[in-house]
């Protein structure tokens, strides 16, 4: 009986060691670019589930990790970002207002 399990995703850097550490062995290949990319995007998804199971600091942290690699992965400026930010929540707004768009008619409906 096998007590071998299977990951195939993304982890954390000190994750082999922390593995090591326990007794076990694992196996690991470098990602190229491709999959790399691919895997964020992965792991972004499986970062969000998880904080929509358990909505804690400690899962959000894990998301902006994820996002930090990202725009680190795409050469990306936070500062670039940041503004962009800024700029749509002056031009769009936010979302504190706690608005659910239920509808959007065509005037000429509404008269109707």
């Amino acid at each position: 009986m096998s007590d071998t399990k299977i990951y195939n995703k993304l982890v954390r850097d000190k994750i082999p060691d922390i593995i090591e550490k326990a007794g076990k062995s694992y196996e690991i290949h470098i990602a190229d670019t491709f999959e790399y990319e691919k895997a964020l995007h992965n792991k972004l998804l499986e970062e969000v589930n998880e904080f929509i199971q358990n909505p804690c600091e400690e899962e959000l942290a894990d998301i902006l990790e994820v996002i930090d690699a990202i725009i680190e992965n795409k050469g990306f400026s936070v500062e670039t970002i940041e503004s962009v930010k800024k700029e749509k929540g002056e031009i769009r707004g936010k979302f504190t207002k706690r608005i659910i768009l239920e509808k959007v008619f065509d005037r000429k409906e509404e008269n109707k």
